[in-house]
């Protein structure tokens, strides 16, 4: 028997608001976070905007020992879970801590310690390379810092899945409850990757946004998107198997129902055309959960704002639920954060814990106008309904699909 998962914690760092709360409140006005990058110098790049996380101090969350020991990544990680883990209650002097475990992933890791660390190999020799590269590199130390900060000595996992990263980590920590591997497990998405080779490396794929405007450069379904606006920041939340949650008393904010996943095989970057891999999970989802397609009336997408993979994940919503697409809502949180890779799929989950929780769902900011084959309800308005589902997509390069399903929870 499979047991019953829900979600007792949020935490969040983003680029408009470093907590839940001040998230949330930015999403529901409309608030975006995209602004000309202050990182470095981007004079002689095409790209010039991200969506940079703001006033962020690693010692609100950690000591300063501790702090330089971790690259940005790993230190937005601890700052959610710190958050999620406070928000949720939990005791670790009063838990099995090998049944409390950790799935945070990354997508690619500390870009910086790579850049830096190549310069200094180039400029000073190997010997000047620092004994650290290694540790505050490597993706799977968001996880390894979690569970060492808050002693999570249960399954331990790094998902890399690129863009898909958040909601994959999220669904096989929701695997390892239902199936009696962890009764808690704090999981989710971290990213820092607004650094010079990252820019300069997306921007050669001809994957980012190169306007200049910070009202019209992530626009997900709108005829005029351009490419994504790369964003930064962590998603961590805290599930637990509902009996556990109900004897510790805690108060419940939805119930994960069904986790699918698909694989395109088919191109490194672009998603298949047609929608197929990712129409199969979203169907996966609902199989899993065994909720019928036309209860599903809401879906945050991928939506990342590039011209095919919001025009061929509109084939694949249509493809999974026929007819009845044109009665969903779909939005992109990616309007306001812009794509936060490998934290991206976290964040837009803790988005669905909070419209279910509110019957809100959010408008897509600045969308204007959609082209002909673009025809289902991208939400150009916000919504004060019901919302008992909430499915959400998350499409990675290498063609990994991921949808991950919520519920109210009902008792």
């Amino acid at each position: 028997m499979k047991r019953r998962v829900v979600v007792t914690g949020l935490g969040a760092i983003t680029p408009v608001g470093n907590s839940v709360d001040e998230f949330w409140d930015s999403i529901k006005s409309g608030k975006t976070g995209f602004a000309k990058i202050t990182y470095f110098d981007t004079s002689d790049y095409k790209c010039h905007m991200a969506a940079q996380v703001k006033d962020f101090e690693p010692e609100r969350y950690m000591d300063k020992k501790a702090a330089r020991r971790m690259e940005l990544f790993s230190q937005y990680a601890v700052a959610a879970a710190k958050e999620a883990i406070e928000d949720s209650g939990l005791d670790m002097n009063t838990e099995d801590p090998y049944r409390v475990g950790c799935s945070i992933g990354n997508g690619v890791g500390s870009l910086q310690t790579v850049q830096r660390e190549y310069t200094r190999l180039v400029d000073r020799g190997p010997s000047k390379v620092s004994p650290m590269c290694v540790p505050l590199m490597i993706t799977n130390m968001a996880a390894g810092n979690v569970s060492i900060m808050f002693g999570l000595k249960g399954k331990s996992i790094n998902v890399v899945t690129a863009c898909a990263t958040g909601t994959n980590s999220i669904g096989e920590a929701f695997r390892a409850i239902q199936y009696g591997e962890a009764d808690v497990m704090v999981s989710g998405g971290s990213e820092a990757s607004i650094v010079e080779i990252g820019v300069a490396g997306f921007s050669a794929l001809n994957a980012l946004s190169l306007s200049d405007d910070p009202k019209r450069c992530s626009i997900p379904f709108d005829k005029e998107r351009s490419g994504f606006v790369m964003g930064e920041g962590a998603g961590v939340v805290v599930l637990e198997e509902l009996e556990h949650a109900k004897k510790r008393g805690v108060k419940i904010y939805a119930e994960v129902l069904g986790y699918g996943c698909s694989s395109d095989a088919y191109h490194i970057t672009s998603p298949l055309e047609d929608g197929e891999g990712a129409a199969r999970a979203m169907t996966n989802a609902l199989d899993d959960a065994q909720v019928a397609p036309d209860k599903i009336t809401y879906i945050n997408a991928h939506g990342t704002s590039t011209y095919y993979n919001d025009l061929f994940e509109t084939r694949a919503i249509k493809k999974a639920f026929g007819d009845h697409a044109k009665d969903i809502r779909i939005n992109s949180t990616k309007s306001m954060v812009g794509h936060m890779l490998g934290a991206a799929g976290a964040v837009e989950f803790i988005t669905c814990v909070k419209e279910v929780n509110e019957d809100y769902i959010h408008s897509t900011v600045g969308l204007n106008a959609c082209e002909e084959e673009m025809d289902l309800n991208y939400c150009r308005e916000s919504y004060n309904e019901e919302v008992p589902f909430a499915l959400s997509n998350s499409l990675g390069f290498g063609g990994h699909n991921a949808s991950i399903l919520i519920g109210k929870y009902r008792g």
